[in-house]
């Protein structure tokens, strides 16, 4: 599904331009991701695990666009990908009431409020679709990510055990939110 286009002013008075993505954007986002996997422990791979090539990412973001369950929405500051976000709604009739969020920015633009813009985006598209819970996961020590999740009304209902491992064998608790809507 395509997100429709938004201005967005930042804390520090910059703009920022929140839209669908492109199949354009395909080699910046591949950079993109890399940066964040290399930038945090805390994104669910290492960046020389982002291995897809410039067409199969387009492929993906069209898809994204062309699907009625999922949307993304990329932050673009001074004509750069400074963050995305992800909802993606349950298609079965069962789960039809949840949607699953993910989001991620660059560290350079943190603690801008383009998180909780975003997350405010997601809660209105969500809500105009019919989700009445929201749920996504953040890996323990990701103490920012949590703060602005209860920020937005999550709460932690479970974890798992030594569900990350990093490189140096440390294990790491998934924690499993939810927000009802």
């Amino acid at each position: 599904m395509l997100y429709q286009t938004k201005i967005m002013t930042l804390k520090n008075g910059r703009s920022a331009i929140f839209r669908a993505p492109d199949s354009k954007d395909a080699t910046e986002m591949m950079d993109y991701l890399k940066t964040i996997a290399g930038e945090t422990d805390f994104i669910l791979r290492y960046p020389e695990e982002c291995t897809e090539t410039p067409e199969q990412e387009a492929k993906y973001l069209q898809g994204l666009n062309d699907s009625p369950y999922n949307i993304m929405i990329v932050c673009e500051i001074c004509g750069k990908i400074a963050g995305n976000c992800q909802l993606s709604f349950k298609k079965r009739m069962k789960v039809a009431h949840r949607a699953s969020v993910a989001i991620a920015l660059k560290h350079e633009y943190w603690n801008l409020g383009i998180g909780t813009a975003m997350f405010n985006e997601m809660i209105e598209i969500a809500k105009q679709y019919g989700a009445t819970q929201l749920e996504l996961e953040f890996i323990e020590g990701n103490e920012r990510a949590k703060h602005l999740y209860e920020k937005m009304g999550f709460r932690i209902v479970a974890e798992k055990p030594n569900a990350i491992r990093l490189r140096d064998g440390t294990m790491l608790k998934e924690y499993f939110m939810i927000k009802i809507l």
